[in-house]
């Protein structure tokens, strides 16, 4: 049995929407930039009657809108949420879905260990994020290009905040992954993936807007900033390296779960 390729069959459906859909988010949004690029002022003079709270929950403090990467970096904000959501959709329904379609027990009688299973897996979710990554990474350029007209925008940014999506995208799948694994069964993966998602997103907002750094540093969302990438052209390191240090746990800690853990049978 070729358990990669069969996890990845399963995810074909939702890679192709989740990709169709990056896609048109992108187009959408970059072909408004010609419009605000006319009067780059009155663009900036509408951000900043915005209140303040606004800005630092949607991460746009700091950012101008004037330029194609500044307007660029509020569509992918959106992107980060989009992806974040998917990526957890698949760590949660990584091992869970078996459980839950009492097929569990049928794929552990085959003659391949757990870790295999696992690895298969992980492979195919793995696969199946780096397609959305890549339509990401593709549309991104394609229409900044077409629409920038006779703005010239710095490439390192724009590499460093698509690069910024894989670590996100890691972050949410490995931590799905370990959650999943803690709880006894999981029915439905989208309650939790959500969760998740927006939890860590409003605690990102909410440490922002009281100035609680503490609470900031907890969340991925923080640790890739799309107004810090621009700023500076580089990554926040030792909050990415938080990030980094997650994965590595959530990813070790998967396994040593799914090898101990107890698998029900279907009655």
């Amino acid at each position: 049995m070729n358990i990669y390729m069969q996890e990845f069959k399963a995810n074909l459906k939702s890679v192709v929407i989740w990709s169709v859909s990056i896609s048109a988010l992108v187009l959408i949004f970059m072909s408004l930039y010609q419009s605000f690029a006319l009067d780059t002022a009155l663009v900036n003079q509408m951000m900043s009657s915005f209140p303040k709270e606004l800005l630092i929950a949607f991460g746009m403090t700091d950012m101008d809108w004037s330029t194609i990467l500044g307007f660029f970096g509020l569509v992918f904000v959106f992107t980060q949420i989009c992806l974040a959501i998917q990526a957890a959709n698949y760590g949660f329904s990584l091992v869970s879905i078996e459980e839950t379609e009492w097929t569990a027990d049928f794929l552990l009688s085959k003659p391949v260990g757990r870790t295999q299973i696992m690895t298969s897996k992980l492979l195919a979710a793995l696969t199946s994020l780096a397609i959305t990554n890549a339509a990401l990474w593709v549309s991104s350029f394609l229409f900044i290009n077409i629409f920038r007209d006779r703005y010239d925008f710095q490439v390192k940014p724009l590499v460093l905040l698509l690069l910024s999506m894989v670590v996100l995208q890691l972050f949410f799948l490995s931590v799905g992954m370990v959650i999943s694994l803690l709880v006894k069964r999981i029915r439905s993966v989208t309650p939790y993936s959500m969760g998740l998602v927006f939890g860590l997103y409003i605690l990102n907002a909410f440490g922002g807007m009281i100035g609680e750094k503490s609470l900031e540093i907890l969340s991925p969302f923080k640790h890739f900033a799309p107004s810090y990438i621009i700023k500076n052209a580089a990554w926040d390191m030792p909050l990415v390296m938080i990030s980094v240090l997650v994965i590595i746990i959530s990813f070790v800690g998967s396994y040593i779960l799914y090898a101990k853990r107890n698998i029900a049978a279907a009655v």
